[in-house]
């Protein structure tokens, strides 16, 4: 089984989300020993945002010139990195309502008709089929206990759809929200976070 971690947190070692991927990982890999773990930090090594010389891999085109070739060749290691993977997890702070942009530039890489998905005359069909896709998910304020908080949220619900998109329907939340609402609170986002990791990470992956 191999597991791809990938944390998009730009604050380093001060990072919840990176801090609870680290310890999913810890508890998937206890729980699947012989798991083989990839690593990908999309804010340290952050995809260039999507352009029109990466846009040739989407319509099919034959990659020409030099920026093409290079943009190319990006995108092609991160969809068969993903690809690769039988569980992924992924580290996803709430920034500005959404996710960070460096975590959009790489599900914009994994976007790739006949690849993670393919249109058919009844629709657009998920390629990436039986995965388990664990999110990390950290935010400041509450967003779930109201129906303000959840239609101002485009983190959770966004992941859950591009995921969907490519035919992943085992997509599983370890959320921390209200991290910044004082240390009580704190301290409870942390506790319940943690509480939920043991059952996201012990099933075994989609089959």
């Amino acid at each position: 089984m191999k597991l791809l971690q990938v944390d998009s947190s730009v604050l380093g070692a001060n990072s919840v989300s990176r801090q609870l991927t680290a310890e999913v990982v810890r508890d998937w890999v206890a729980a699947h020993p012989g798991t083989e773990v990839d690593y990908l930090d999309v804010a340290a090594d952050a995809p260039g945002h999507f352009g029109a010389d990466a846009l040739g891999v989407k319509v099919g085109a034959e990659a020409t010139t030099d920026a093409q070739k290079q943009e190319n060749a990006v995108s092609e290691r991160l969809v068969r990195q993903f690809l690769a993977a039988d569980v992924v997890v992924v580290g996803a702070p709430l920034y500005n309502f959404s996710i960070p942009s460096q975590l959009k530039a790489w599900i914009d890489r994994l976007a790739q008709p006949g690849r993670t998905f393919k249109y058919t005359e009844k629709g657009p069909q998920g390629l990436a089929t039986g995965k388990t896709v664990i999110v990390v998910s950290t935010r400041g304020g509450m967003y779930s206990t109201s129906e303000a908080g959840q239609a101002a949220e485009h983190q959770e619900s966004y992941l859950k759809v591009i995921f969907g998109f490519f035919g992943i329907t085992d997509v599983r939340f370890v959320r921390a929200e209200g991290l910044a609402m004082g240390e009580a609170a704190r301290a409870a986002a942390l506790e319940a976070a943690r509480a939920s990791i043991p059952a996201a990470a012990e099933a075994t992956a989609a089959a």
